[in-house]
């Protein structure tokens, strides 16, 4: 295929994007219905007895893709403490297994609404899913074999961290640049003079890099970013450690990846963007991993049988929704105060799971 062709197919991708995320969920669902494992008995109750969960989801799909953080660090919480309430505790790896594959369709769609707005930088993000795969696959396969105690102690950590994290880092959007051109905005972000138009982009963003190494984004508002990806190694290091949470409890990557990026002066709404894509990748490859990776160190296998599919038929379509939703809300709202709250929200948590951890109730 042609690069001329290979970008007409891209941008109208791009262009039907919503249409296109949500018959994904929809082929999902067909597949679960017709090809799943289900128990022999599953009826309709079976099917819409976790119906509820669709509200819950939407909302915490919308929360943390508006941050850019990952869905597995409201959803597993979520799923131990409040779940059990209505319905029945799960166990860890269940649980973690719910949320990422709720996690990688929810961020999948968010991610293809960031790069329809041009905020997602492609090189950034490729280089850090792939020096993040060892550590997820790493930290996934540990989820098989350590106690719940420490699983649980481990997930107070975690998020403890990131509670700390994201009091600590600024998450205000600041101004954009102006493209400093009266003309109007092209489809694919740039315009017929002034803004760069890079070929080899990635979404509806004019791309220019510089032989100094600085990146020039521009929206397809007309709003320029620019930033330099230097900073390799700092990444490096702290996505490692947040892959392998990402791998062991669902979440990590994202909280961690936008601390580093923020950290070597990539601007907020194209580290959130980027984020995305990063968690995005490395939650559906932790959930092919905790779905078929148990049998490899020897832990207890889970199969495709042992999915609790009736809850991700509601789980799945909520965060694809949620996604879709992200980028308005982060548009229209201080990003901080959803921070604030978040952050907030995962101290307490992290205090319940220390004290579950160690015995408290």
């Amino acid at each position: 295929m042609s690069s001329q062709s290979l970008s007409h197919v891209q941008k109208s991708f791009l262009k039907y994007q919503h249409i296109l995320v949500f018959i994904a969920p929809v082929l999902f669902l067909a597949a679960v219905f017709t090809i799943a494992p289900t128990p022999a008995d599953a009826n309709m109750d079976y099917w819409l007895q976790y119906w509820w969960l669709f509200p819950v989801f939407v909302t915490g799909a919308t929360i943390v893709n508006t941050v850019g953080i990952s869905g597995s660090a409201l959803f597993v919480p979520f799923l131990i403490f409040i779940f059990p309430i209505f319905a029945h505790p799960l166990e860890p790896a269940t649980l973690v297994k719910v949320g990422l594959i709720s996690e990688a369709f929810g961020l999948s769609s968010s991610a293809v609404a960031f790069i329809q707005y041009g905020l997602v930088d492609r090189r950034l993000a490729l280089s850090l899913v792939a020096g993040s795969i060892p550590f997820v696959v790493g930290g996934a396969l540990l989820s098989f074999i350590i106690p719940e105690v420490v699983f649980h102690a481990l997930l107070g950590i975690a998020l403890l961290a990131a509670s700390y994290l994201l009091f600590k880092t600024d998450l205000n959007h600041e101004e954009p640049g102006s493209s400093g051109s009266d003309h109007a905005t092209a489809t694919d972000g740039g315009t017929v003079t002034d803004l760069p138009n890079d070929p080899g982009k990635l979404g509806p963003a004019g791309v220019h890099t510089a032989d100094d190494g600085t990146v020039t984004r521009v929206d397809r508002e007309g709003d320029d970013y620019r930033y330099t990806r230097g900073g390799y190694l700092r990444r490096f290091a702290n996505y490692s450690i947040g892959g392998t949470f990402q791998g062991l409890a669902g979440f990590g990557i994202g909280e961690l990846g936008i601390i580093s990026m923020l950290g070597t002066k990539v601007p907020v709404r194209v580290a959130i963007g980027t984020n995305h894509i990063v968690v995005a990748l490395t939650a559906i490859l932790a959930s092919l991993v905790h779905v078929f990776g148990g049998g490899l160190v020897g832990g207890h296998s889970l199969s495709l049988a042992s999915t609790p599919w009736n809850m991700v038929v509601f789980t799945v379509p909520a965060t694809v929704l949620g996604g879709q939703i992200a980028p308005y809300v982060s548009n229209a709202l201080e990003t901080d105060t959803i921070k604030n709250f978040v952050g907030v929200l995962f101290a307490i948590i992290s205090l319940a799971l220390f004290l579950m951890a160690f015995g408290g109730f």
